[in-house]
């Protein structure tokens, strides 16, 4: 009774969620409820979801705290001169240009918003690509590649899903994964590089006026948001984007004044502070030697008061970014009903009891590979929230039986998300792709392949470096 109950509540969970009936928030806290109604908890299932938020209550303050440091860095301008040096480093090289993409993809990615990302690495790079007539599609295929396989971070979402859900750290999962991603995120750059030597090749290089390499909305350059221009394949004449003045902000920049060098709330004066203060922040979390939600709280409230001395501008600060921070700490909180009502009612233990009796015993030993190569089509297929808790905590209770650990299972989980952030289901990939004005299609031909190539290669170097085991 309860396996049929358990595998219908993460059937009507998962349902839901694809077909867009319920937000993860709303679907997270009324199927389990109404399920664990059904199975008998009665009143008590009042304490097995006390007993799931205690559980998440770091992971929901890790990922507080990390939108506002990584938020605030971006308001104050440390990100900037990266953007400078990669429009100023392409002289008319379109190798450059795909490979300083990649680049810039990956620094802004630390913030752990897709969205963010892409508005930025849009809005800086496109008129170039236009300009130098590269394909827009690249563009899409390089960012969305960076992306994601940064999104693995502790603070980006999957390592916190998969932590919250398995009720273990998120340093637990992301610290081992290290190799892995930075494995990733070299073969990433490769791609890149090979895809803007076939852009060289067929449209050599020219030369651009400084004004349009560090320029933006100025006389002669080119908006964010048009078709493909010049770009040969993929343009659809600016989808969504349009190209016309409402995707421009006063400021000129597009999109708020992500870009602004004018905006209020730079700091050049302490450009080297800061800098210093996320180098040693990063260091920290990869020693592992303090709580992930400790040690961004301290980040955070430093980070605050040395760029805003006065509470009103603090507050602002914080203000700011409160749309991300509430849906994802909603988001995380919500899972807390699932997994308690899940472990509570003994769901979770009767489902991996059956999967265990169906499961072949030569196939048992291999559950974390498996479950590594099943996260590919899986989260492509279906959300995050769905695949992290709806199905990995069922695999993961079966491969304990074959001496497994939660966190193993974990970090073979993760190793899709390049795979998933290409997935129509994900916001974040449609925003780019129209910011970009290329079809959906387009775009998949061109990073489908790459994405998987990726994924298994992390895949590879975790069972490589024992993270994961084979």
């Amino acid at each position: 009774m309860l396996v049929v109950l358990g595998l219908l509540m993460v059937a009507t969970f998962m349902v839901l969620i694809i077909t867009k009936r319920a937000t993860p928030v709303v679907a997270l806290i009324l199927v389990p409820v109404a399920f664990g109604l059904f199975a008998g908890a009665g009143l008590g299932i009042s304490d097995m979801i006390t007993d799931g938020i205690e559980d998440l209550a770091p992971t929901a303050a890790m990922l507080f705290f990390a939108i506002i440091y990584f938020g605030i860095m971006i308001d104050v301008g440390l990100f900037d001169p990266v953007v400078r040096a990669v429009v100023r480093a392409v002289r008319g090289d379109p190798a450059r240009l795909v490979v300083g993409t990649a680049l810039l993809a990956m620094v802004v990615s630390l913030d752990g918003d897709g969205s963010t990302t892409f508005i930025i690495v849009t809005s800086a790079l496109l008129p170039l690509y236009l300009k130098l007539g590269v394909s827009p599609v690249v563009l899409t295929v390089t960012a969305g590649l960076a992306n994601g396989t940064l999104n693995i971070l502790p603070w980006g979402g999957p390592t916190a899903r998969a932590a919250a859900a398995l009720g273990i750290s998120p340093s637990e999962v992301f610290v081992p994964m290290i190799p892995s991603l930075v494995v990733g995120l070299v073969i990433v750059l490769l791609f890149s590089y090979h895809l803007g030597v076939l852009e060289r090749r067929r449209i050599g290089t020219i030369t651009i006026r400084e004004s349009v390499l560090v320029g933006s909305g100025g006389p002669g350059s080119v908006r964010v948001g048009g078709g493909a221009g010049n770009g040969g394949s993929g343009g659809t004449g600016g989808t969504g984007g349009g190209g016309d003045d409402a995707d421009k902000s006063s400021d000129g920049t597009g999109f708020g004044g992500a870009l602004d060098p004018n905006r209020t709330t730079l700091r050049p004066r302490l450009f080297w502070v800061n800098a210093a203060l996320t180098v040693g922040l990063l260091a920290v979390l990869g020693m592992d030697v303090i709580a992930i939600p400790v040690l961004f709280m301290v980040a955070a409230a430093i980070a605050l008061v040395i760029n805003f001395p006065h509470v009103k501008a603090q507050q602002e600060a914080i203000t700011r970014h409160s749309s991300s921070i509430v849906s994802v700490v909603a988001m995380v909180l919500a899972a807390a009903v699932l997994t308690g009502v899940f472990a509570g009612t003994g769901m979770v233990e009767a489902i991996a009891q059956w999967l265990t009796s169906a499961l072949p015993d030569s196939m048992g030993p291999h559950l974390a590979v498996i479950t590594g190569l099943l996260s590919m089509p899986l989260t492509f297929l279906m959300s995050n929230d769905a695949f992290y808790f709806g199905v990995l905590p069922v695999l993961s209770e079966t491969a304990s039986s074959y001496g497994i650990d939660s966190a193993e299972m974990a970090r073979a989980s993760i190793t899709g998300q390049t795979v998933h952030m290409q997935s129509p289901l994900v916001p974040a990939i449609l925003l780019l792709v129209s910011l970009a004005g290329v079809s959906l299609a387009d775009h998949h031909k061109k990073v489908l392949w790459r994405a998987v190539a990726v994924s298994v290669a992390m895949l590879v170097i975790g069972v490589a470096v024992g993270s994961i085991p084979f």
